[in-house]
């Protein structure tokens, strides 16, 4: 199979919006759009049916009409639509073992409470063998965040952070032209905390050993893709606070999933939960050894 972006489609608010996005992003990297549709009580194909007694009929109109309206937004993008008789969970993830990447929607919740939930999404989320891109239904104020969503986000840690997860993030600038900001947050440690605050030369020296590491980590892909514009930050703050600061405004928010052992129970780590559950922007959690 050619290369593709799959995005599960249910026709709620929410996998249309990732279809739009899926769509861009396809466009964007020179790939092929999937629309997939799973569902188990979809009926074989007979060789010979009306449309009065097609059983899925409904299934088969939903892809057709997000089929029509992408392809009038792309009209160069190859969009294909996917009908599969199976549980939704299964079906998306033996698709992103097939794909680039999969595209998901999100729940619109209020800002206040701003989480990323779903029976489907999350263990899709934390199985799936390829990058999974969760999306938020679009909002009134959508299309302004879009115009000023100028940069890509990549939350790092200095140890293990993996080739994967910055191959997809410097991709992902680079197909955008726009630029990546590495993010590193740390918490200050108890040794450098005094009765008055903090001991500012303990943090000066920890913040820059780990400003000198960070740019250790980023220098070989700066010179991998050296059209993409890279900034890094170190913040003395929680990891997880640190990037969904920086995150804000962003146009796409990349973290890592550490691929789990043989045996063990696949789960997020502390940085991929605050994304997933705060995040305003579309946020791609990538799998990595």
């Amino acid at each position: 199979m050619q290369p593709v972006v799959t995005v599960g489609l249910d026709g709620s608010p929410e996998s249309l919006a990732a279809a739009r996005w899926a769509a861009d992003e396809a466009q964007k990297r020179r790939l092929t759009l999937r629309l997939l549709h799973a569902w188990p009580l979809l009926a074989p194909e007979p060789a010979h049916a009306t449309s009065e007694v097609d059983q899925n009929y409904w299934a088969k109109r939903l892809v057709h009409t997000a089929k029509a309206e992408l392809q009038a937004r792309h009209p160069d993008l190859t969009v294909v639509g996917s009908l599969v008789a199976d549980d939704a969970r299964k079906a998306l993830l033996q698709a992103a073992s097939e794909s680039e990447m999969i595209v998901l929607g999100s729940r619109g919740l209020e800002p206040i409470e701003s989480y990323f939930l779903g029976d489907v999404s999350m263990p899709v989320v934390a199985r799936a063998e390829r990058p999974v891109v969760l999306v938020r239904a679009e909002s009134r104020e959508e299309p302004a965040r879009q115009m000023t969503a100028s940069r890509v986000v990549v939350a790092l840690k200095l140890h293990g952070s993996g080739d994967d997860l910055l191959d997809f993030a410097f991709h992902s600038a680079a197909a955008r032209q726009v630029p990546l900001l590495a993010v590193h947050g740390r918490s200050v440690p108890l040794h450098a905390r005094v009765p008055w605050g903090v001991d500012h030369a303990a943090t000066e020296e920890m913040t820059r050993e780990a400003q000198q590491e960070l740019s250790a980590v980023l220098r070989p892909w700066r010179e991998k893709y050296p059209q993409v514009d890279v900034a890094d930050s170190m913040r003395l703050a929680s990891p997880a606070k640190a990037v969904l600061n920086a995150a804000e405004g962003a146009g796409l928010l990349v973290v890592g999933r550490r691929t789990h052992r043989q045996g063990a129970a696949p789960h997020l780590g502390p940085v991929a939960h605050a994304a997933l559950h705060h995040g305003r922007c579309p946020v791609a959690v990538v799998p990595h050894a």
